[in-house]
């Protein structure tokens, strides 16, 4: 008999509502708030939809805040879910004790509730498997030794399922990257699967990967030990208060800050408001004047009937069938995620579930790729369905850190189905921000500041975005990977005669900028088509997206040969690059020199006509970011002091928000002022670029004349331009600013006078290659704000011998009497293999450390690619530990055997950029 239909469905759940309804009577007030969960999901077999809130207060009486509120607390965390939980958790570990957490209803009675609760160790992420790692740590054992509560853990292992190579081909790199970490995690034959999970098809599998030590956690256990945990450290829990509003002032300084939260029951006063409110945190930032780009879907899973067999069996992700079966007990839950999902558009204080929020005809293609992979289900009745609302972001990444508009006002929400799992790693991190200003970890990939302002309120932005991240949630990662949602948000002046010339485009911070050159003419980025469903027309002949599907490959592309042209004519002749998408910022003000001294490592306060690269550096000396900074000529009618700052475009708002923090937080009388969108910039870069420009350029480019690390203003035939003579590839060239409305003449005239030199446009993926070649930083990749510039090799950009304070500096100072402990290192592999960044790194056989960041270099052909590599001893990483030890990569489950470099294996003495060519 087949039980998989909607009357079996139906049929079953009106008995199942009947029977846990009746039990619920009889039940105390401790077991009816922890069954709770459960009988809400029944509520899906009621045809007329009841407020949710509504039963809750019918039926356990309540009617206002379970605890008295406070009149003040040092942090207020809004949201009883998983993270609003693990948050307060960690404060109170840090050592808060005046914390607050207000819940609407009932701990998990938001989204958490219906969370399938599974643990996954392995992500295509270093930071995330270093957050999955914690929140294991915390739910397996942590939370468990310290308050002698049982969390619900369950460690039964993790299937993923491969029905391709390239499939298994990520699953071989997640493999290699668990071992830098230590993960437990093998790949199996479609026979060694068979034998793990007896019950499974493998007919179509080409292969599996088996993580031993995934497990499962219980929601409404691990939310209950939680809460209680942090009570036992002094924080108070108070449920049943939904918050009203919150309370913003304006400071002397006219910065806006937190002041109070405001609930039904009373105010609360507070610095430091915590939006932990999942898919209500859009309402609760809109309180404050905060963005909350996040929209929230329909997620659904089914709850079988008893199974024989099934107990004790792995989770299983099948990403190919869009499915994924979790053991409940000796059931399973079923659940994935498809290309048409149900939009929430009405997520209010009181939405209701119903049986028919659960749809069927989108539902059951998730049925029939599980029925096909344990076809023991096609015999199995559905016990319950769960239905609920599941927030979902542009980039598939959480929400987190304070808020560029409101001081004080932090966020952690927009989990993605994933804020259990996460939920341990990140709780920590958010916590150590609010306290110490940063979190420990990289965390830049979950920053709301990684977004610009104009895209966080664009709700056309917001809504495609999300809906593509829920579509590929289970496709597969690869490393040049692009979305077709929301493109041509922001466009810069050469965006039209680039496209005409054959630019494919990447996408970053809204901006379209140059990847690389096809040759086979234009190829426009469309309008999005929801990859055809809600009977959007779907794109067809659609060039964009067909080279896109083409790049999406573990091996080298098949455009290849177009980076290495690219990459050969910039190191041999001369090449134009469009970096328009930069961030470009004047800060100036009485006090702009005391803050670019205290702003920047390096000492930037040189002749006016200079400019420095730099870093900016956190309270722990990680990097903020890496930047120029150029000293401007003092203009009496305009400012005494000025510097105009260049810093790469996918960081720009985030730096924004950090060197105004900085000001605020040291009271520098200073402004900044943002110029990217007034203006444009080509980089011209090559051994024929001097002559070239000399031809565009009314200014003397001799070295004498025009030395590097040095800008001026000039004319381009005819335009005012800032030129800089500088280089990210390792090149002779300059670059230049060029006021939005003479770049396409300026543009020109360069193409014009280039033509005899062999002139072609590059891409940022030639811009990587050359640069990894050269051994330069790219920012969030080799360079992050958990890295110190010693460990990076940058201990050249600080001024470290002056007595100039910098902020960062104590902790390079302790870092550097302590001995490094890490330390960045090139390696390049002889045989022609395609790297891409987390490839395990080995010392003599020992994993130690992986690497973030691989290209390859045309000029020295060879792979290259740097990580930070530890002393497995927890010692000292000097160059002799580097220059002792015999090192392999693993990619993919292959050894291959590198050379180490402490130094740039292509022109180590930087001749090149000083116009040295022999």
């Amino acid at each position: 008999m087949f039980l998989w239909s909607v009357a079996g469905a139906m049929a079953f759940l009106g008995k199942a509502a009947q029977r846990v309804m009746a039990c619920r009577q009889t039940l105390s007030p401790l077991c009816r708030a922890t069954t709770r969960c459960y009988s809400s999901q029944s509520t899906h077999t009621t045809e007329k939809s009841v407020p949710y809130e509504k039963i809750l207060k019918q039926e356990d009486g309540l009617s206002g805040p379970t605890k008295p509120l406070p009149k003040s607390a040092d942090v207020v965390v809004i949201g009883g879910g998983s993270l609003g939980c693990q948050t307060l958790y960690h404060l109170c570990k840090l050592g808060m004790t005046n914390v607050v957490l207000l819940e609407r209803d009932r701990l998990t009675a938001g989204t958490t509730w219906h969370t399938a609760g599974l643990l996954w160790q392995l992500r295509p992420s270093d930071t995330e498997v270093e957050l999955l790692a914690h929140t294991r740590n915390v739910i397996s054992s942590e939370l468990e030794e310290e308050t002698g509560l049982e969390t619900g853990w369950i460690q039964n292992g993790g299937l993923f399922i491969a029905s391709n190579k390239q499939r298994l081909d990520e699953y071989k790199r997640l493999m290699s990257l668990g071992k830098a970490y230590g993960i437990e995690s093998y790949v199996l034959s479609p026979a060694e699967t068979k034998d793990l999970y007896p019950l499974m098809n493998v007919k179509d599998l080409y292969g599996t990967l088996y993580v031993p030590k995934d497990g499962t956690m219980d929601p409404a256990g691990t939310c209950t030990t939680l809460s209680r945990a942090a009570t036992a450290r002094g924080a108070t829990v108070i449920e049943n208060c939904p918050v009203t509003g919150i309370q913003v002032k304006v400071d002397d300084l006219g910065v806006k800050r937190v002041k109070a939260v405001e609930t039904a029951h009373g105010t609360i006063q507070t610095p430091c408001v915590v939006n932990c409110a999942g898919v209500w945190a859009t309402k609760l930032g809109e309180m404050a004047g905060v963005n909350v780009p996040l929209i929230a879907m329909h997620h659904a899973y089914v709850v079988t009937e008893r199974i024989e067999g099934i107990q004790n069996m792995p989770n299983v992700r099948d990403h190919d069938a869009s499915v994924y079966l979790r053991l409940q007990g000796d059931a399973l839950s079923v659940g994935g995620y498809e290309q048409n999902p149900i939009f929430w558009n009405d997520v209010s204080d009181k939405f209701a579930f119903s049986l028919f929020d659960l749809d069927w005809d989108v539902f059951m293609q998730h049925i029939d790729g599980a029925v096909n992979r344990v076809p023991a289900l096609e015999q199995t009745g559905i016990k319950s369905t769960v239905c609920g609302p599941e927030s979902f972001t542009a980039d598939h990444k959480p929400l987190m850190g304070e808020a560029p508009e409101v001081r004080g006002f932090f966020l952690g929400c927009g989990f993605n189905s994933a804020g259990m799992m996460l939920g341990g790693g990140c709780g920590k991190e958010l916590a150590h921000w609010i306290i110490h200003g940063r979190p420990e970890k990289d965390m830049y990939g979950y920053d709301i500041r990684r977004f610009h302002h104009s895209l966080t309120n664009n709700n056309r932005w917001i809504r495609e975005r999300s809906h593509e991240s829920y579509a590929k949630n289970y496709s597969v990662v690869f490393p040049f990977d692009e979305p077709l949602a929301s493109r041509n948000m922001r466009k810069d002046p050469f965006h039209q005669v680039l496209q005409e010339q054959g630019c494919v485009f990447q996408e970053r911070h809204g901006w379209e900028r140059p990847g690389w050159f096809n040759r086979g003419g234009p190829a426009p980025v469309l309008d999005y088509d929801y990859y055809g469903a809600y009977d959007v027309p779907k794109n067809t002949d659609y060039k964009y997206s067909e080279i896109l599907g083409k790049e999406y490959t573990f091996d080298f592309p098949p455009h290849h040969d177009v980076i290495r042209d690219e990459c050969l004519s910039c190191r041999n002749a001369v090449a134009v690059f469009d970096m328009s998408y930069f961030g470009k910022f004047y800060l100036t003000g009485p006090d702009a020199k005391k803050a670019a001294d205290w702003l920047f490592t390096a000492d930037v306060n040189k002749a006016p006509g200079s400019t420095v690269y730099t870093c900016m550096l956190n309270k722990r000396g990680g990097v903020e970011s890496d930047l120029t900074v150029s000293r401007l000529e003092p203009s009496p009618d305009v400012w005494s002091e000025a510097y105009y700052l260049a810093i790469g475009g996918g960081v720009a708002q985030h730096n924004w928000s950090h060197i105004q923090a900085v000001l605020q937080d040291q009271g520098f009388r200073c402004t900044l002022i943002d110029h990217t969108e007034d203006m444009g910039m080509i980089s011209i870069q090559g051994p024929k670029s001097r002559e070239l420009l000399q031809e565009v350029l009314d200014s003397d480019l001799s070295n004498d004349a025009f030395p590097f690390s040095t800008h001026k203003i000039v004319n381009a035939a005819g335009h005012k331009v800032r030129a800089m003579r500088l280089s990210f590839v390792g090149e002779m060239g300059w670059e230049l600013h060029v006021p939005k409305e003479s770049c396409l003449p300026v543009y020109h005239a360069v193409m014009t006078a280039g033509a005899k030199y062999g002139i072609c446009n590059a891409g940022y993926r030639a811009i990587d290659s050359l640069s990894i070649e050269k051994g330069y930083r790219h920012w969030h990749a080799d360079l992050r704000p958990d890295d110190t510039p010693l460990e990076a090799g940058l201990a050249f950009t600080c001024k470290m011998k002056t007595s100039i304070p910098f902020l960062g500096r104590q902790a390079l100072e302790a870092q550097k009497a302590e001995g490094l402990r890490r330390r960045i290192v090139c390696f390049t592999v002889d045989e022609k293999v395609p790297m891409f960044g987390l490839e395990a790194i080995f010392r003599n056989g020992v994993p130690v450390g992986h690497l973030r960041r691989s290209e390859f270099g045309f000029a020295i052909d060879k792979t290259i690619g740097y990580g930070y590599i530890c002393n497995p001893d927890g010692g000292v990483v000097s160059p002799d530990f580097v220059r002792s030890g015999e090192f392999t990569l693993e990619r993919m489950g292959v050894t291959y055997k590198a050379t180490a470099h402490l130094k740039s294996p292509f022109d180590p003495e930087n001749k090149r950029v000083k116009g040295i060519y022999g």
